[in-house]
């Protein structure tokens, strides 16, 4: 026993010595030559198709192993929905990712400060800005009442929760949405806002080489110096959703369609307002589906455009095209009013809109009442009135064989005629004319 003893006493020095311990060394994003950076250009609203693009680009990085991903930003903002999926997926990213404002004269407005913040690294240009995340609707108006503080609030918890996960300066994110501050890159980097400002994409890679960045709870040096950019673009199906994922553009297609289909109901035969305004209905409907819309503010907008096709073809003098109207806009300024957005429709682009139609059915109507005013030009009623010439009596005083609108009839004379006399069509009895001799004035 004393031996075995003596044994442990010795070896337990040496046990202790050979117990690893834990250690929290930072592991390069990299080693021996640099993998690419993947760079993503977002120049516009975030909406869906800026949402998705980026997260196709954190794919593709993660895919082929690069060193980081650099999202070059210049936006004035955008939706918060997108913007609450663009910053989940950069917060979780399994790659660093790097939001570079530029270039010179660019900004990150509104959402742009969101995303900007929830990089691992944030950096700037000269000459650009940062800021002024208050909540706004579509069209840059306050929003009122109780929307606005329930917006505000989210907004403003959000910047903290971002700002506190990335270690930027929380009281900044907050006066950022409630205040609407804004300040330059100078500015950014002294209130810790962003972490450095760089002149290019090149010397940005090269500022931040070998700092530390946290990715998915683990430690990574960067390894970014002379490191190949590879851009990754936006698909065509983005790139369209990009275009039309605006509220005014969606609106403007849809208006499109239903004046081209309007068109076509009221002019059957036209055939191209037809096709036109179906592959407008078509692209607008694309866009509804990733905006956020009120389906009254939708239905109203059908039922006025029925009214007005209605219109068209009901003797109505105008009530139901005037119902039509009014349903349309009524429709139009609460297509996009749901707790859930801030956009708007312009109001100048809904007041066109109700004027064009307006003014289209008009004419319709117009042209239609005159039509049915004016004397049928075809059948028995179209013929009274007509002049033609006798070319033969068959009984005198009583039948002539006249010509009449290119063709020969038999005919009834209210007066004894020779040949060569001009004479009116005064009725029609079936295939048989009664005329009476014209005279001119």
């Amino acid at each position: 026993m004393r031996r075995v003893l003596a044994l442990s006493l010795l070896a337990a020095p040496l046990l202790l010595g050979a117990t690893p311990t834990p250690t929290t060394t930072p592991v390069a994003a990299g080693t021996g030559a640099p993998g690419p950076v993947v760079l993503l250009v977002v120049d516009g609203m975030i909406n869906p198709a800026s949402a998705d693009y980026i997260r196709g680009g954190i794919a593709a990085a993660a895919e082929q192993g690069a060193a980081a991903v650099v999202v070059q930003l210049d936006t004035p903002g955008g939706l918060l929905e997108s913007t609450k999926v663009i910053v989940k997926d950069m917060l979780g990213a399994p790659v660093p990712v790097l939001v570079y404002v530029a270039p010179s004269g660019a900004g990150a407005t509104s959402a742009g400060v969101f995303v900007t913040m929830a990089a691992n690294i944030a950096a700037m240009a000269p000459g650009t800005n940062i800021g002024a995340a208050h909540p706004v609707s579509g069209q840059g108006e306050n929003i009122s009442g109780d929307m606005r503080e329930k917006v505000e609030n989210f907004a403003a918890s959000l910047g903290r929760t971002i700002a506190q996960q990335r270690g930027r300066n929380v009281e900044w994110a907050e006066k950022a949405v409630r205040d609407s501050v804004s300040v330059t890159e100078r500015e950014a980097v002294s209130l810790k806002v962003v972490d450095l400002i760089a002149d290019n994409v090149d010397d940005l890679l090269a500022k931040v080489h070998g700092r530390t960045v946290e990715v998915q709870g683990r430690t990574l040096i960067l390894n970014t110096a002379r490191a190949p950019v590879q851009r990754y673009e936006m698909r065509l199906r983005q790139r369209l959703l990009d275009l039309i994922a605006n509220p005014n553009i969606a609106y403007l297609l849809m208006m499109a369609g239903l004046l081209g289909l309007y068109v076509e109901f009221t002019s059957p035969g036209v055939v191209f307002p037809g096709v036109a305004g179906a592959i407008c209905l078509l692209l607008a409907a694309a866009a509804l589906q990733v905006l956020p819309i009120n389906y009254t503010g939708l239905a109203l907008i059908a039922l006025g455009a029925a009214m007005l096709v209605a219109e068209a073809f009901l003797p109505s003098f105008g009530i139901i095209g005037v119902g039509g109207i009014v349903g349309f806009v009524l429709g139009s300024l609460l297509l996009f009013e749901t707790p859930e957005s801030t956009m708007r429709v312009d109001r100048g682009l809904i007041a066109a809109a109700a004027l064009t139609i307006a003014a289209y059915t008009g004419v319709v109507g117009w042209l239609v009442l005159r039509t049915q005013r004016q004397r049928s030009s075809v059948g028995a009623e179209g013929m009274i009135g007509k002049r033609g010439e006798v070319r033969r009596v068959l009984v005198p005083g009583r039948e002539v064989k006249v010509f009449v609108h290119g063709e020969y009839w038999d005919a009834d004379a209210e007066e004894a005629l020779d040949v060569g006399d001009p004479v009116e069509v005064a009725a029609v009895h079936g295939l048989r004319l009664h005329v009476r001799r014209h005279v001119d004035g």
